[in-house]
């Protein structure tokens, strides 16, 4: 399912370049929100986003301004007026969303791209607030990396009264594509899982007490993550058996906190599937709390691809994590290019994801394609 890193890096390499070409504004500068320019070379390296092959779409025509909710005017975001508003749901002190952010902050500025931006700190009714506050600044398209899935219908139900367009990023939000947002773009989540499954069932021989640490409930990713894991156990590993399940929220310090506790509860708990790195690492430090050895006692596979997390792996802590790539800079513009364009959007833009194990995580740290 996945490329070799060398493949990977190559494919990735161009497919940077053509989005830059495609974007017609590689060397215009300026933004109206300067920033650091640390991970302003993603977008052309190794490490940046690839489509998945084939392209995860319903087909037909794409959404284009002209279809959006019956028509929303046209726009040329690099023209140095249109303002985009950027809203980001959590803290950039999460590798993840600091990582994204900064894409979006750096393809804005290769672009020219009159960027304000909002941090909502994993705070749906702020984010709410913070979008409405962007229309009110002057937004004319928003992109929206949404808190949870359910919880943005006023500030989407303003964007749409005002005809503003709304692209969704690594999470999905409830509604109806080219009606209510334009277009996700993110991983496929349940795939994720299943490969997940297959990793933990691998270091088991088959045969496990599995702990799931979930994500923040309300989200597509966390469904999507449970889903894919717990379909996969059932359809191939009849002596899987999972003993607990329980949310850490996507965040450290719940996800240890909640793996203590199950540790003490199930004793028998000799393999993790953790939903994200940052629950992954609190329950490394809960396992060695309880005495027990990461790796060997209990088997951990996470998703998300942070650094930390894929040195875990290439020291035999943790037995893989399966990328997700946060680098949605170039994507997203270049989606919203096409939107304005004649190309326009398929419903979901899905990108391809690496794979990081023992026999390449000790390569991908090198290559710089962990973040």
């Amino acid at each position: 399912m996945y490329a070799s890193l060398r493949s990977k890096a190559v494919s990735a390499a161009v497919l940077a370049a053509g989005l830059c070409l495609a974007a017609t504004a590689c060397t215009k500068t300026g933004n109206d929100s300067p920033k650091s320019d640390a991970g302003a070379s993603a977008a052309d390296t190794a490490a940046a986003q690839q489509l998945a092959t084939p392209t995860d779409s319903a087909g037909g025509p794409g959404c284009t301004y002209q279809r959006y909710g019956g028509g929303v005017p046209k726009l040329d975001i690099t023209d140095g007026k249109t303002v985009v508003g950027f809203s980001q749901s959590e803290s950039t002190s999460n590798p993840f969303r600091a990582t994204e952010t900064k894409s979006i902050e750096a393809q804005a500025k290769r672009l020219g791209v009159k960027l304000i931006e909002r941090n909502a700190n994993a705070d749906v009714n702020a984010q709410n607030s913070q979008i409405e506050d962007m229309i009110a600044q002057g937004a004319k398209v928003l992109i929206v990396a949404p808190e949870n899935s359910d919880g943005l219908g006023p500030a989407l139900a303003q964007a749409k009264a005002k005809k503003i367009p709304v692209l969704t990023i690594d999470r999905s939000v409830t509604g109806t594509a080219c009606t209510d947002f334009i277009a996700f773009a993110g991983s496929d989540f349940y795939g994720q899982a299943r490969i997940a499954a297959d990793d933990l069932a691998k270091a088991t021989d088959g045969s496990a007490h599995v702990a799931i640490l979930t994500g923040s409930p309300g989200n597509n990713v966390t469904t999507d993550r449970t889903k894919g894991f717990e379909d996969q156990v059932k359809a191939k590993y009849p002596n899987m058996k999972i003993v607990a399940s329980q949310t850490g929220n996507f965040a450290q310090t719940d996800g240890q906190k909640v793996m203590e506790q199950l540790l003490q509860a199930h004793s028998d708990i000799n393999a993790v599937y953790a939903e994200n790195d940052e629950m992954a690492l609190g329950a490394i430090q809960a396992i060695k709390s309880a005495g027990k050895t990461p790796g060997k006692d209990v088997k951990i596979v996470t998703i998300d691809g942070i650094s930390q997390m894929v040195q875990n792996v290439a020291a035999g802590q943790a037995v893989a994590d399966i990328e997700t790539n946060p680098r949605f800079g170039p994507l997203a513009f270049k989606s919203l290019q096409d939107f304005y364009g004649t190309t326009g959007v398929q419903p979901r833009v899905i990108i391809k994801d690496g794979h990081f194990t023992p026999d390449n995580a000790k390569q991908a740290l090198s290559q710089g394609l962990v973040y």
